[in-house]
């Protein structure tokens, strides 16, 4: 159970910063990553963007679902698997759409909103009857 809470919170720490490096990809993100010191990591834009950020996405998603399983939330669960699919599909399906980057944005932003939530209001689990 700690595992996918650490993997959850990993996975979207890790996407948040490989967005934030991409300033090419994401002008918004990218000025702010730009602002707080990760200008450093500009050379690494392809690999972060190709490579990492579908991975740690994926990673939640899988996070997620496995600690779905386990609750039998459908609220926090539908909640917790849906920014990471929407940052997958806006990745690797939309991207090429105009509004594509507004999908990735809005998952990344819910991605990082039920890290928090998880957080700082935990599941309750529910008892076997």
């Amino acid at each position: 159970m700690q595992i996918t809470k650490a993997i959850d919170k990993a996975s979207s720490a890790g996407a948040l910063l490989s967005a934030l490096s991409c300033a090419g990809c994401f002008p918004a993100l990218g000025s702010l990553g730009v602002a707080i010191g990760l200008g450093f990591l500009a050379p690494y834009e392809g690999l972060m963007f190709r490579k990492l950020l579908p991975a740690f996405a994926a990673l939640a998603l899988l996070a997620n679902l496995v600690a779905w399983y386990r609750h039998k939330n459908p609220v926090r669960g539908g909640l917790s698997v849906v920014g990471p699919v929407a940052v997958l599909l806006a990745l690797l399906v939309f991207w090429h759409h105009d509004w594509g980057i507004f999908l990735f944005y809005v998952g990344l932003a819910l991605m990082v909103c039920v890290s928090l939530l998880d957080l700082f209001k935990p599941v309750a689990p529910k008892c076997p009857t």
